[in-house]
Parts: structure tokens; sequence; C-alpha cells
């Protein structure tokens, strides 16, 4: 697996399996090899990719840090689904 960490603070703010192109640029990163996911708020100053990684069992988007070598739970990780808080739709 791959994963994507914020660089001031080593969250895991995305995951994919080894095959999906991530490409890291200065301006943004591209995730599919014909940019399926852009993310224009991150890229190569502010970002980390991590290759060949294996994920926590209970692994989500911004539940965990990652430091390179060690998954560590984020304590200000709030799981809204789970709280049964939910959007209402007008």
């Amino acid at each position: 697996m791959k994963t994507i960490t914020r660089n001031d603070d080593n969250v895991s703010i995305f995951a994919t399996s080894d095959d999906t192109p991530i490409t890291m640029q200065a301006d943004k990163i591209i995730v599919g090899g014909s940019e399926d996911f852009i993310f224009g708020d991150r890229n190569s100053n502010n970002s980390t990719l991590h290759e060949n990684v294996t994920l926590p069992e209970d692994y989500q988007i911004w539940k965990y840090k990652f430091d390179g070598t060690n998954w560590t739970k984020d304590s200000e990780f709030v799981n809204w689904a789970a709280d049964g808080l939910t959007v209402e739709e007008d």
C-alpha cells in the first residue's frame, strides 16, 4: 500500500494500492495515470508519499499518523459517522 501524509503533523490523508500511480509535484499531487484525482492543496513541499507500507487493520484517513516507520492513532481524530453525526440535506 501507499499513503500520503501531511509534513506538519504526519497525519495520513490518503491510501491506495501500490500499483496506483501517484505523482508528487511542486503545486499538486496527481493520483492515477490519467489524473483520476488531484490534491490541489497538497504538494511535494507539504506532503510525503510512503510506499510499500502496511496499513493498520482499522485504517481510516485522518485517523492515523505515520512517521515513515510507525503508525500511531491521532488523538484529535473524530469519527463523525460512528458518533451518529450526519449532514442533513435540504
